[in-house]
């Protein structure tokens, strides 16, 4: 199927430039429609969707998710969101006055704070080290990163693809380096499943949890939460429910702790097989490698009209299909409604500390002509307002 085809396949609103993918994802018509379909079953017979083929559904998903990812069907749990997954990894984490978890100044706000609230409470502290941009290399970031390495550290956090700035961070050279001097290794793959290649086996982090309600094109409320085996443990619930005290709703004690939570709507875990069907008859590979195509031969030329320049070389090494725009504006959020009130176009202006961005994100239903629309629109507003200036 070929794009302009593809876009017929997506709910969204046809009048709006959609290019804030990389936010709350998509969900193409046949994964709603399976949606909406296990949803109606839920509704019908609430007892025999949830008491009893609950269980087996969920343990079905999780075989086909692990599947995907590479990983062993009982080291995953579904949760609603990431930082969910990450509330309980940080909740959790055993941490002494003093010590430190090293982490980047380019992550995800939300899990910033996250991790800010328990490390706080503990008497610990939360490294956010400097990563010198525009990045160079990946040995540049390795570089930076571990320069926020002491003998307090007890864990690194880091994105395996950054939310304002959309870079692809070197990972496994990190988590590899992290685990020869024995800490634990906790990635963000918020943007990654879908996205870009993920095998966690390969990976060999302790802790990964991704989303598969962005890139993968699942329904909202939908990713997982990855853990080794030996480390399953440390990890308790955030709700404590019908899962615990060896329930025996599955043969893991880390699946009926965190997924057996008794009256919730897990419709959305439910269609993770067929959201990996509608990529795999899709040929998501090609797909994928033609919006990475439109996002970077662009990138450059939004750049050049900020007077700007790329976060990173313009490869697939450093960007996937998102690419953010280093802009100067008095205020973002004025700057995202005006784009979305005047031009319909929904797209973020992010902020990392005092850096602003204007991130694009390209999927199966976009094309030149939206960022045409886009680049026209900052021209104009370059030209008459004064929200963005050079």
């Amino acid at each position: 199927m070929q794009t302009n085809a593809l876009r017929e396949q997506f709910l969204i609103d046809p009048n709006i430039t959609y290019l804030n993918f990389g936010s709350f994802g998509a969900c193409p018509i046949p994964v709603f429609e399976e949606y909406q379909k296990i949803q109606l079953a839920l509704e019908t017979e609430p007892v025999q969707f949830i008491a009893v083929d609950g269980p087996h559904n969920l343990e079905y998903s999780r075989g086909v998710l692990a599947t995907y990812l590479n990983c062993d069907a009982d080291d995953i749990v579904y949760v609603t969101n990431p930082s969910y997954a990450i509330n309980i990894v940080a909740k959790n984490f055993k941490l002494d006055a003093g010590d430190e978890i090293l982490s980047t100044d380019i992550e995800y706000g939300a899990l910033d704070r996250t991790w800010n609230y328990y490390c706080i409470k503990a008497g610990a502290k939360y490294i956010r080290q400097p990563i010198t941009l525009p990045v160079t290399s990946k040995e540049q970031i390795v570089e930076d990163f571990f320069k926020g390495l002491t003998s307090k550290t007890k864990a690194v956090f880091i994105s395996n693809i950054t939310s304002a700035t959309a870079l692809i961070l070197p990972v496994k050279e990190i988590v590899d380096i992290a685990k020869s001097k024995g800490l634990i290794t906790i990635v963000d793959g918020a943007h990654a499943p879908g996205h870009i290649a993920l095998d966690l086996k390969a990976l060999d982090a302790d802790v990964y949890t991704g989303a598969c309600h962005k890139w993968m094109c699942t329904p909202k409320g939908c990713s997982f939460l990855y853990v080794k085996k030996d480390l399953q443990h440390l990890f308790d619930p955030l709700v404590v429910s019908w899962g615990y005290g060896n329930a025996g709703f599955s043969k893991s004690q880390f699946i009926d702790y965190h997924e057996m939570q008794g009256t919730r709507d897990f419709s959305a875990f439910l269609t993770v097989p067929k959201a990996i069907e509608f990529l795999n008859e899709n040929n998501w590979t090609d797909v994928a490698a033609n919006c990475r195509h439109i996002a970077h031969s662009n990138y450059k030329r939004f750049c050049d009209l900020m007077e700007t320049k790329p976060l990173a070389p313009v490869t697939d090494e450093f960007l996937g299909q998102m690419s953010s725009i280093p802009i100067r504006t008095n205020s973002s959020e004025q700057l995202q409604k005006f784009l979305f009130n005047k031009y319909k176009i929904e797209i973020p202006v992010t902020w990392q500390d005092n850096k602003t961005f204007i991130r694009y994100s390209i999927n199966a239903f976009n094309s030149q002509a939206d960022l045409d629309v886009l680049y026209t629109a900052l021209s104009e507003i370059l030209q008459g307002t004064d929200l963005i200036h050079v």
